[in-house]
């Protein structure tokens, strides 16, 4: 566990898709539950689903990078190889890119892997990784 471990609670249309997505495409591990929502252990943090009927997300978009970014988006940053182990994961499994994986800022102080999608209820997830840490807010 990291050792500030957020915890961030959203809301999902479909309580039995989203667990599926998850637990099973991203893998991330179950904790408590009930019968409208379900704590996952996502890399160390507390994500927490809830079911909301009828809910519809608005995302916009801002321009960064050139590329059209889904506000509001959640994800967290990852170690470079694992970064590039849930990409193949992800593309094994078909999944549909908002931005597809890329190097961000090339060359540039804060250069990063990237890549946006979206869950089966339309909330954006951003991944990303530094080769150097260090680089995390550098601007």
């Amino acid at each position: 566990m990291p050792h500030s471990a957020f915890h961030l609670a959203i809301p999902v249309q479909n309580l039995e898709q989203s667990k599926r997505f998850y637990n099973q495409i991203l893998g991330f591990e179950m904790g408590r539950s009930s019968d409208k929502w379900i704590d996952f252990n996502c890399f160390g943090h507390q994500l927490v689903i809830h079911e909301v009927k009828g809910y519809k997300p608005q995302n916009h978009f801002n321009s960064v990078d050139k590329q059209d970014v889904p506000v509001p988006h959640f994800g967290v940053v990852l170690p470079w190889q694992m970064f590039w182990d849930l990409t193949k994961r992800l593309q094994s499994l078909n999944i549909e890119f908002q931005i597809e994986p890329y190097i961000r800022f090339e060359g540039q102080a804060g250069e990063q892997a990237t890549m946006f999608f979206y869950d089966p209820s339309g909330n954006a997830l951003e991944f990303k990784a530094f080769q150097n840490p260090k680089q995390l807010f550098k601007s």
